[in-house]
């Protein structure tokens, strides 16, 4: 349940990035009004416009929404970086524009959940498709997923609905905005868990997304490949850059039968392999071994 503030406690603060292309105008008002159901938090809520004009929006906007305009598309985590330097809060809730919270208590669960050790850096909940869509795997932050996977630490998280701690996120720097899309989460979680952060996940809290193909993405398969690389070369010890790359072109070959597709994802693995992936944070052996006890060793 909730936890209610105490009398004359201020209730936590939270910095709620929210972000839109203005193309679900429809689901974007479910979403803001699911946010403002919620009880014992403050909220702050920042809306950023990416590659459109907040101003153009069919229906205004609650009071409590404050807009940001970037008239070019950023893409998803330097939007979001945007987003978390202007939200106000000791959270921060990271909240996909098609996303809904089923009750009126799960930003206070997830806090809650937060505050159990000193050392949490995100709650991941388990996302569900809200027509009872079976919850994709990838959502899942185990290898096993049966009952909807064990709950406690874990390697990654859901990247459009979680809860992180802002102290945490600023220390590693935030999000990789140069990847634009995909698999920025996983560079995130691996920095985070190699500053001696806890990713945990919480199957018990329950958000809402709709289980969507991240292939019906144009850019996915290049951005699949290219950020796969990128990922590596930036966090990887060098003697297992080869054996992430290796595996993942393996896996893809055996996963992808559409040669198109095996084309474009080709050419983006030749992308990140010859260009620059920014910054590199080479993980610790402890991390390596770390990983690999929480059932996901970073050659996979």
């Amino acid at each position: 349940m909730a936890q209610e503030p105490q009398t004359g406690a201020a209730p936590p603060r939270v910095g709620v990035v929210l972000m839109t292309m203005g193309n679900r105008p429809d689901d974007l008002e479910r979403a803001i009004s699911s946010l403002n159901q919620q009880r014992g938090v403050e909220l702050d809520i920042v809306l950023l416009g990416n590659g459109w004009n907040p101003a153009e929006n069919p229906w205004p906007f609650p009071a409590n929404v404050r807009t940001i305009h970037s008239p070019e598309n950023l893409g998803i985590p330097e939007g979001r970086n945007i987003g978390a330097r202007e939200a106000r809060g000791d959270y921060l809730f990271f909240y996909d524009d098609d996303a809904t919270l089923p009750t009126d208590h799960v930003l206070a669960d997830m806090v809650a959940e937060m505050e159990k050790r000193a050392d949490n850096a995100v709650i991941g909940p388990l996302g569900q498709d809200p027509t009872g869509k079976r919850t994709p795997r990838r959502w899942i932050p185990r290898l096993n997923v049966k009952n909807n996977g064990k709950p406690g630490p874990a390697t990654w998280f859901l990247e459009g609905i979680h809860l992180s701690r802002r102290t945490a996120f600023d220390q590693v720097g935030g999000w990789p905005g140069h990847f634009f899309y995909g698999h920025e989460g996983i560079d995130l979680a691996w920095r985070l868990i190699d500053a001696g952060w806890v990713i945990q996940y919480v199957p018990s809290i329950t958000v809402n997304h709709p289980a969507t193909s991240p292939a019906r993405h144009a850019v996915y398969y290049r951005m699949n490949a290219r950020n796969r690389v990128w990922v590596a070369k930036r966090n990887l010890p060098a003697p297992l850059v080869p054996l992430y790359v290796g595996n993942w072109a393996a896996i893809t070959l055996l996963r992808v039968k559409d040669k198109a597709a095996l084309k474009v994802w080709f050419a983006g693995l030749a992308e990140g392999l010859r260009t620059d992936a920014g910054e590199r944070h080479v993980m610790s052996w402890r991390t390596v071994a770390k990983l690999t006890r929480l059932g996901r060793p970073p050659v996979i």
